[in-house]
């Protein structure tokens, strides 16, 4: 199957809602203890959910959703060096678990930079050969960065693009205007990450402003599966990026 067909699975009308829920490898975390009743709630409400291949192994729902699968390729701890990622699955894995595109996250500015580009260089590779889309997580962590400066954010779109993701997912830089920026400085979809546990009204407020420099989507995760109602929740995302709605009708 080509890549194009399988990005449009979840990249409708160039927009995306995904939800990623991979962050247990990182560390224990609430709301992710009971996912099948999570895949449930969400499911026919997001375009894509990004697990690991464990979970897709073991949580039967997966095999019902009508939502697409993510596998995640890479990992680290909270142990030891949270920045410095790792793979720990294939795209040949993630091919046969069934899963429509993978992800790898990658900490520009960390100690292990180095290896985490070649990870990302090899893997889009892969992706090629199997007609797999890719979505690369890239984020500006290291010592003495902010990984919200408009400057860093757009190299780390711009890294993503040129070593061939098809996806990028990114921190949002705080304002319309900086975002702008970033999003045309690549030549792939941008959406951004919810970043930790926000109030409901402040992540929606940068999901509409993200919208409206002209991100393709978001991907947040613990700003849903940590909210009192992830349904209603992805419901009022789903208005914003797909609909246009604005920040007053979509109020959880």
């Amino acid at each position: 199957m080509s890549k194009k067909r399988r990005l449009k699975r979840f990249l409708k009308d160039g927009k995306t809602l995904i939800v990623p829920m991979d962050h247990g490898v990182s560390k224990p975390i609430s709301g992710l203890e009971e996912l099948e009743r999570l895949l449930k709630d969400i499911d026919e409400v997001v375009d894509a959910v990004v697990l690991h291949k464990g979970i897709v192994k073991k949580v039967e729902y997966i095999n019902e959703m009508t939502c697409s699968l993510i596998i995640h390729l890479s990992a680290s701890t909270c142990i030891r060096e949270p920045n410095e990622k790792v793979l720990v699955t294939s795209v040949e894995k993630a091919i046969k678990l069934g899963a429509d595109a993978v992800s790898i996250h990658v900490n520009i500015g960390s100690k292990t930079e180095r290896e985490q580009l070649k990870d990302l260089g090899r893997i889009s590779e892969i992706c090629d050969d199997w007609g797999m889309p890719l979505l690369a997580m890239v984020y500006a962590r290291g010592e003495g960065l902010n990984e919200r400066d408009p400057e860093l954010v757009k190299h780390c779109v711009r890294v993503a693009y040129e070593l061939g993701a098809d996806i990028v997912k990114t921190a949002y830089t705080g304002s319309i205007e900086s975002f702008e920026r970033v999003v045309e400085f690549a030549e792939i979809p941008v959406v951004i990450a919810g970043g930790g546990k926000k109030d409901e009204l402040e992540i929606l407020r940068e999901v509409f402003e993200a919208m409206s420099a002209g991100a393709s989507g978001v991907a947040i995760g613990r700003n849903v599966f940590q909210h009192r109602n992830p349904r209603a929740m992805v419901s009022a995302l789903r208005k914003i990026v797909h609909e246009g709605a604005r920040l007053e009708e979509v109020i959880v």
